[in-house]
């Protein structure tokens, strides 16, 4: 069986869901989001996280999955910005399907904090390898 890894940048609301799944599996959408659209490079999911997730939550995450390489490929990619910044389209009520075809365990790999705040990340342990954690200050 063949996987792709994807990123995903989230809040902390989504983040306590995925914990309460055991790390096995995405929430379901909320009614205004109708896509959930995980990332194809760290890069921009770090881009996301510390951008946007921090200033809107007060911490921003990084998780990385491996999912199905056959069941990712009925979704297009959709380039949103420069050559680097794609999403893996995934209707909302497909989620469960998503969730269904994912190998092994969701993983935390980064945490942001506002600047002055990065002491608190090392206190949590996630699933999965040691992450790195940085700071970064809010916009």
């Amino acid at each position: 069986m063949e996987t792709i890894t994807l990123w995903r940048p989230t809040g902390p609301e989504e983040l306590a869901l995925v914990e309460a799944s055991g790390w096995r599996a995405w929430p379901p959408r909320l009614p205004d989001q109708p896509i959930f659209y995980p990332v194809l490079t760290e890069e921009y999911a770090v881009l996301i996280a510390r951008d946007w997730n921090v200033p809107a939550s007060g911490v921003g995450y990084v998780t990385r999955f491996a999912v199905q390489r056959d069941f990712a490929d009925r979704y297009p990619v959709r380039q949103v910005g420069g050559r680097e910044i794609r999403e893996l389209w995934i209707p909302a009520e497909d989620v469960p399907l998503l969730n269904a075809h994912l190998v092994g365990r969701i993983e935390v790999v980064h945490e942001f904090h506002p600047a002055g705040r990065a002491a608190a990340a090392t206190t949590r342990r996630w699933p999965g390898p040691p992450r790195r954690c940085r700071s970064t200050r809010s916009r």
